[in-house]
């Protein structure tokens, strides 16, 4: 297995689907018509679209006309926060969010914040959980929006999203999240948590990366009060102009009719792995499991290992995808932002890993890579690095 890739980064981005690539595969030859154009070529690439639209509707249980399709997540992101904020129809000033949300969000929020928008960083606990009598205490009279994320993409915590969603409107404010690491992985009824406006991307679900979907509800908010990032041509509403990806957005619809077909058989099968991992890694004197273990994803786990540095084992076990913090912040070799705000040291966030399994990994995988960590861990090169 030492010649073989062993990939436990999901959360980073997934393998695409073979039955996704076969459903795109079409769209970059045969029909290439542009959604936009009246001819039939263009109107059969329309109905694709429309389709796959449905079919991201119909996994969050909303209205296909409330979707826009993006590049992104993070796209969908900047578009909901700044526009909301910047259009001149708003005069509310006060945006909460929290410490551990995405580089998207929080980098999005800072830019709020120069051009004169008063944000509200809410703490965590050492579980990665807000308080939510602290965030009905922070909500004021001119609060625009609540942001907090479904599920953190390094610990996988889930906060409590409908009892946030419902604090949020009792105070007349709006509420958004970031769903990017919960749809496709567990239920997302927008209806069932009263969800204004909501975030997500393909590529975390076994689509294509380069696509992704932004929420608004119709019943609360008026599309005519986000301001559109992008302009020329009106598509998507007005809100987001440019040609549409038609073979991602038909791969994107795929991703999320399987999803839906084969969430519950994900979640017993991903479960099982992640338990087989936890457990051996647990069995190590003084290691501990970052973030709270009922409120967390199936899929993730983020362990505190005892004179570890993660950044050392990636760069020594090359065959093996782990990660020691998100994706787009990876490259750095500093702290997790996420687990500082969790109250984790530099040494002991540097020494966390992030294992995020999918639907195509075995448990021969994790096994291997739980071999790899004891090696190391005893290894010479590792107890002279701790003592430097």
């Amino acid at each position: 297995m030492d010649n073989s890739i062993i990939y436990l980064d999901n959360n980073a981005t997934t393998p695409l689907d073979k039955r996704v690539l076969d459903a795109m595969l079409p769209y970059f030859i045969d029909n290439f018509g542009n959604p936009s154009s009246n001819h039939t070529f263009g109107l059969n690439s329309k109905k694709a679209v429309d389709s796959a639209k449905q079919n991201l509707a119909t996994l969050i249980n909303s209205n296909p006309k409330e979707l826009i399709f993006t590049s992104g997540a993070t796209e969908s992101i900047n578009i909901a926060l700044k526009g909301l904020a910047l259009h001149s129809n708003n005069t509310k000033k006060h945006i909460i969010t929290v410490k551990t949300e995405h580089k998207a969000v929080l980098d999005s929020c800072k830019y709020l914040e120069t051009v004169g928008f008063d944000i509200e960083y809410l703490p965590v606990n050492k579980n990665g959980l807000i308080d939510v009598k602290r965030l009905e205490n922070t909500i004021r009279k001119d609060t625009l929006l609540v942001c907090i994320m479904w599920v953190n993409n390094e610990t996988g915590v889930i906060q409590p999203i409908n009892e946030i969603s419902k604090i949020a409107h009792n105070y007349g404010s709006l509420f958004m999240t970031d769903a990017t690491q919960a749809v496709g992985k567990i239920p997302t009824d927008i209806l069932e948590n009263s969800i204004d406006i909501m975030c997500f991307s393909a590529h975390k679900m076994y689509g294509p990366k380069g696509i992704g979907a932004l929420f608004v509800n119709s019943e609360t908010v008026n599309k005519k009060n986000i301001l559109p990032l992008i302009h020329g041509g009106g598509h998507e509403n007005g809100l987001r102009s440019g040609t549409l990806n038609v073979p991602a957005i038909v791969g994107f619809g795929k991703s999320c009719e399987i999803a839906l077909n084969e969430m519950k058989t994900n979640e017993t099968t991903i479960l099982n792995l992640r338990n087989t991992i936890e457990n051996d890694l647990l069995n190590i004197k003084g290691s501990y499991v970052n973030g709270s273990k009922n409120q967390r994803l199936y899929n993730t786990l983020n362990i505190c290992l005892p004179n570890f540095d993660a950044t050392i084992f990636i760069g020594k076990n090359k065959n093996i995808a782990v990660s020691n913090g998100s994706a787009c912040t990876a490259a750095l070799v500093e702290a997790s932002h996420v687990l500082t705000a969790m109250g984790l040291s530099e040494d002991e966030s540097l020494g966390s890993l992030r294992i995020s399994i999918g639907k195509m990994n075995k448990e021969s995988e994790l096994k291997y890579l739980s071999q790899k960590i004891n090696i190391f861990l005893n290894s010479f090169e590792v107890k002279t690095y701790k003592t430097i």
